[in-house]
């Protein structure tokens, strides 16, 4: 039976933990008065601080979400520990050696813990920290130890940061791991090996240039692994898998190293890679840390607020730095979507040469990283410029898009005093009067259509137009059922579509796959949203991806044919209709030959209309 933990020494480590320190590690504390701490809770999303802590009494509340305790009950909490494994985590952290006894009371006292699956799971990571680390001074590991310098790392900056590197073989950190004692469960479910077709267990990394990945604590959870050598058909980074210790959507590379300074100075600053935070700790930007296989989302923010004590009192700046590549770019307007989630100033640094952090310091020096990052701009100028830029200002069709897409950008902005030098500033750049760029942000914010003047000469379907319903239903079918679906939506360009949102959306469609070739669920929609050009599209993408069909039960293949015929015939009467009005303007005496072929293509689109207005008479 495990041995539990002698009541005396249980409350040693309560009265000699400092619960302000334990919880520094997790969220960044202010003086409330009177010797008490304030900040934002970790257990509940909130803008003001209700998370308070004293000190003297060694305890903590959220007066906004109820929650409190001791350090023994953070830890608990925080860390999805057990009693025992907090107590055993923070003993460890006061240098006090617990005792433990049986549970029958008349037993010998058991000198030897058992320890928790946490536990169990940080002391492998650090075993194999050991392991890897021993690994990279070897003659096999030559390709990791010349990547490191040719990207202007040398042997103390790979001491700092851990780096390792995983042997050629199947398993030797395996076998070098049972020999420690771990068993085959602990080494799967730790995610540093997996079971092989016999049987047995192989090293889930081999060959590999390795990066330990730290949680806040600064406990090794995880690692990221390069790919060095060509005949590795892997892809180009591995991390390891989701574990009870490694969630990847929460974990931060660098954050064990960045948090004293990001609560210090109020700023973060979210590079793309590895070796990105590792060139900019060097270079003198102590506050980079990176994401980990993974897109920058909510939990990683939530983290962030905690170290920034980001509160409407107390507003941090938020730097992103992102390739200036089409890649780069669509990163860039993702993490303005996420902007409202913080109180602080949201910012992008891109270099003019469109290096990432690593490779600018390599090339121009540590100057040039902390130029980089002083030269930030509000990421909201940033959006706006790209969006702008896709069109032709010089143009009345061009400018009036260009405003209708910038619009909902300056209406979202959190901070609503800086919306009318936005309308300045967007109808400078677009070449026109305030007050219809006033209006389609009003509009935009009030989730009204835009009431504009000028409209572009092409025609296009007003939103509740039986065209776009059916344009609509069609984008509805292909996310949510596109195995369904696919094969018919598939064979239906984007030029059939008349609205320009649903021609972005159709076009991701395509660039994502197609919907023949996907699975219906989050991992799809979510590669069709990436797909998008603007943040217009990606935001219908989310909302057709639940809105509900517009049929009574489950669609079948008579639905999606009915509508993908609905959706067609509407483009091919707007196109016989462009040709009738072609052919009055030609003198068939003189352009015989143009006449003739016009007419000819009127009769067959013609033909074609009266085939999809048969497919398509059963109706919606």
């Amino acid at each position: 039976m495990a041995g539990r933990i002698r009541d005396e020494d249980i409350a040693l480590v309560r009265e000699r933990a400092s619960i302000a320190e334990v919880i520094s590690d997790t969220v960044t504390l202010k003086s409330a008065g009177a010797g008490n701490l304030k900040g934002l809770c970790p257990f509940h999303d909130e803008k003001s601080p209700s998370f308070n802590v004293s000190p003297a009494r060694n305890v903590w509340y959220c007066f906004g979400c109820g929650a409190g305790g001791d350090a023994i009950k953070f830890l608990m909490d925080a860390e999805h520990l057990s009693f025992v494994e907090a107590v055993e985590r923070l003993a460890a952290r006061v240098g006090l050696q617990l005792r433990y006894v049986e549970d029958d009371r008349s037993a010998p006292r058991r000198e030897r813990p058992q320890q928790g699956q946490r536990q169990r799971l940080v002391a492998a990571h650090a075993a194999a920290v050991e392991f890897y680390t021993a690994q990279l001074t070897t003659a096999g590991a030559r390709a990791a130890r010349e990547f490191l310098a040719q990207r202007g790392f040398d042997r103390a900056a790979a001491e700092r940061y851990g780096c390792g590197f995983a042997p050629e073989g199947w398993d030797p950190l395996t076998r070098h791991l049972r020999q420690r004692g771990f068993s085959h469960d602990e080494l799967v479910t730790a995610g540093l090996s997996r079971p092989a077709r016999s049987g047995s267990l192989i090293d889930r990394f081999r060959r590999r240039l390795l990066w330990p990945i730290r949680d806040l604590t600064g406990d090794v959870i995880g690692f990221g692994a390069r790919k060095l050598f060509d005949d590795d058909d892997g892809p180009k980074y591995l991390n390891t898998p989701e574990t009870p210790i490694y969630k990847k959507s929460q974990v931060l590379y660098g954050i064990d190293q960045a948090k004293r300074e990001i609560a210090k100075q109020g700023r973060v600053v979210v590079v793309e890679g590895y070796t990105d935070v590792m060139a900019c700790h060097l270079a003198g930007v102590p506050t980079a840390v990176a994401t980990c296989g993974t897109a920058f989302g909510g939990d990683h923010i939530g983290v962030l607020r905690r170290l920034l004590l980001d509160t409407d009192a107390v507003a941090g700046e938020i730097i992103f730095t992102f390739d200036g590549d089409a890649a780069g770019q669509k990163a860039a307007l993702r993490a303005f979507e996420d902007d409202q989630r913080f109180v602080g100033r949201t910012f992008i640094a891109v270099s003019p040469d469109n290096m990432d952090p690593c490779d600018l310091r390599l090339a121009k020096g540590d100057l040039a990283v902390r130029d980089l990052v002083a030269r930030r701009e509000p990421l909201v100028d940033f959006a706006l410029r790209h969006v702008i830029s896709r069109f032709d200002l010089d143009t009345v069709d061009g400018r009036v898009e260009a405003m209708r897409r910038a619009a909902p950008l300056v209406a979202k902005l959190k901070d609503q005093e800086k919306r009318p030098e936005y309308v300045r500033k967007l109808a400078g750049d677009l070449g026109m009067e305030i007050e219809p760029v006033q209006r389609a942000v009003l509009a935009a914010a009030s989730g009204r259509p835009m009431d504009t003047p000028a409209r572009p000469a092409r025609s296009e379907p007003a939103v509740d137009s039986p065209q776009s319903m059916v344009e609509r239903e069609a984008l509805k079918l292909a996310l949510q059922e596109p195995v369904l679906a696919g094969p018919m939506f598939d064979a239906v360009e984007a030029t059939d579509y008349r609205h320009p949102v649903h021609v972005v959306v159709r076009t991701a469609i395509a660039e994502a796959g197609g919907a023949a070739s996907a699975t219906a669920g989050a991992v799809w929609v979510e590669a069709v949203r990436d797909a998008c050009e603007d943040l217009a599209a990606q935001a219908l993408v989310g909302e057709l991806a639940v809105e509900p069909l517009r049929i009574d039960g489950e669609p079948d293949p008579r639905y999606v044919s009915i509508t993908m015929a609905r959706l067609q015939w509407g483009s091919v009467t707007a196109r016989i209709r462009d040709l009738k009005s072609r052919i009055q303007r030609i003198n068939p005496v003189s352009n015989k030959d143009e006449y003739f072929a016009t007419f000819g293509e009127l009769l067959s689109l013609e033909q074609h209309a009266r085939a999809l207005r048969e497919q398509a008479a059963g109706g919606l």
